[in-house]
């Protein structure tokens, strides 16, 4: 009988989704996307039982997750549709998609393999779906977020409604500044392309009874990827770069974090990074040792020892920061961190990459606002001012291999309001490109730089603590 339900329910949804315009053609009811809607959606009460599968399908849910991925954007997948062309697509295609999800029977496309290299050497595999899966998966993740982050630890900060690095940074400061001033950096290698498809299944199947959803996530587990235009099926992990992924890897780190709790352990995770932090070092090598048998041996994943270890926290990195001592623990920096932003500014100011002197401040601003906008969390006032006047001088010299001729730099001088002397001078230098960005210093000044649209390092992050500053404690108002 319930067999029957079922049918009848699938073959009912997806004739409603073929009734011509209604539903696959138009538009939604503020005219801005597709209709998403279904028999599920349109006749039944909030006290009607229906399956997790129908409540993905919800029309608000499924215009959620659109805008969703239209917001992310991204990369097209193997079939090269792009974010821009999926709403057209749905409205085209959406009956079709439906029917497919309800019978089980749909297949999602092998992902695209993309590396990109790693902070640390090396590069990262990622995985991009098409875009149609990225908004089924987005969709799925929707419904079930409120399923699993309610019961996963405080101390997982990865990937959360409502949770950010910044959170997980401060734990670790605070369980620092207690005494626990021994960390026990774990280090999984290759978490995403090692997890357990049956190990994973068997969790999320704790909580997720609609086996037609059971099906989904597995379909998309084992979609494989597009190698060379070969389909090679995944036998494990769990392809990171849709948006199913981050809170499957949370899923199957949880009973991790439950674990360390039963043990009493202070702890911090974020996705795939964890910190345990103790008292001495003793207790550090017992506690590594146990948790790499627990791991890989409940688990099965794989513990890099070569990259893992017991330090001291301030001479290990975390999530990009690191910790300094004094009265109070202070979070600063990472060294590693520092050379990444250099490379990046380096790579933004080679001399011989030809490029308009506007377009090329407009794409290092735009970079150093997205990097402060993080990092403001570390105590770094000294150091990105002197960034800033490193900046700077990298951005002369630019200026400097743009005016090549001597003629070109006597103009340019003049029309800068320099003094006749100095632009006779200065202009036949036989300096180089870097000791001669010196003598720019009077023309081309930190207001000129301004009025160009350079994001100044220490200004924007000053401005980015007193946000945070005034979001905690209220309007900040000067005492006179």
């Amino acid at each position: 009988m319930a067999s029957s339900n079922s049918k009848r329910r699938q073959q009912n949804t997806s004739q409603e989704a073929f009734l011509g315009q209604e539903v696959v053609n138009t538009q939604g009811a503020t005219g801005q996307g597709p209709s998403f809607e279904t028999a599920q959606t349109r006749g039944a009460t909030p006290n009607e039982r229906i399956g997790l599968l129908e409540k993905m399908l919800e029309r608000e849910n499924m215009l959620q997750a659109l805008r969703r991925i239209e917001a992310n954007k991204g990369a097209p997948g193997i079939d090269g549709m792009t974010v821009k062309d999926l709403r057209q697509y749905v409205k085209e295609n959406w009956g079709n998609t439906i029917e497919a999800l309800l019978k089980g029977t749909y297949k999602p496309s092998p992902v695209r393999r993309v590396e990109i290299p790693k902070p640390t050497g090396g590069t990262r595999e990622l995985g991009i779906p098409t875009v149609l899966d990225r908004l089924i998966q987005q969709a799925l993740t929707q419904v079930l977020t409120p399923i699993f982050d309610p019961d996963f630890s405080p101390y997982s900060y990865g990937f959360r409604p409502g949770k950010r690095g910044h959170d997980a940074v401060r734990q670790a400061r605070e369980y620092i500044q207690q005494g626990y001033r021994v960390v026990v950096d774990t280090d999984l290698s290759k978490f995403f392309d090692r997890v357990n498809h049956d190990i994973l299944m068997a969790k999320v199947a704790r909580k997720v009874k609609d086996k037609r959803v059971l099906k989904l996530i597995r379909a998309y587990l084992e979609s494989g990827v597009l190698l060379n235009g070969v389909v090679v099926r995944s036998e494990e992990g769990t392809p990171q770069g849709g948006p199913l992924s981050p809170l499957l890897a949370n899923i199957m780190l949880d009973d991790f974090d439950k674990e360390l709790t039963r043990r009493g352990h202070k702890f911090v995770r974020y996705a795939d990074d964890c910190n345990i932090y103790v008292k001495s070092f003793r207790s550090g090598e017992r506690v590594m040792k146990s948790i790499t048998k627990y791991l890989e041996g409940k688990l099965k994943l794989k513990v890099n020892l070569e990259k893992s270890a017991v330090d001291r926290p301030w001479k290990r990195k975390f999530l990009g920061f690191s910790f300094y001592t004094g009265k109070q623990i202070g979070i600063r920096l990472a060294p590693k961190t520092i050379e990444r932003l250099k490379d990046k500014i380096r790579e933004l100011t080679q001399r011989n990459y030809p490029i308009p002197l506007e377009e090329r401040v407009k794409r290092l601003s735009r970079y150093l606002m997205g990097w402060v906008g993080y990092y403001a969390l570390a105590d770094a006032k000294q150091i990105l001012s002197e960034m800033d006047e490193w900046i700077r001088h990298r951005l002369r010299m630019c200026v400097w291999k743009q005016w090549k001729r001597v003629r070109t730099r006597i103009r340019e001088f003049r029309a800068h309001g320099a003094p006749e002397w100095m632009a006779l001078a200065y202009s036949n230098t036989r300096k180089g490109p870097w000791a001669a960005s010196l003598l720019l210093n009077s023309v081309l000044t930190k207001d000129y730089w301004q009025k160009l649209g350079l994001v100044s390092l220490i200004d924007r992050y000053l401005e980015v603590r007193n946000t945070w500053r005034t979001a905690v404690y209220g309007t900040v108002r000067t005492v006179v």
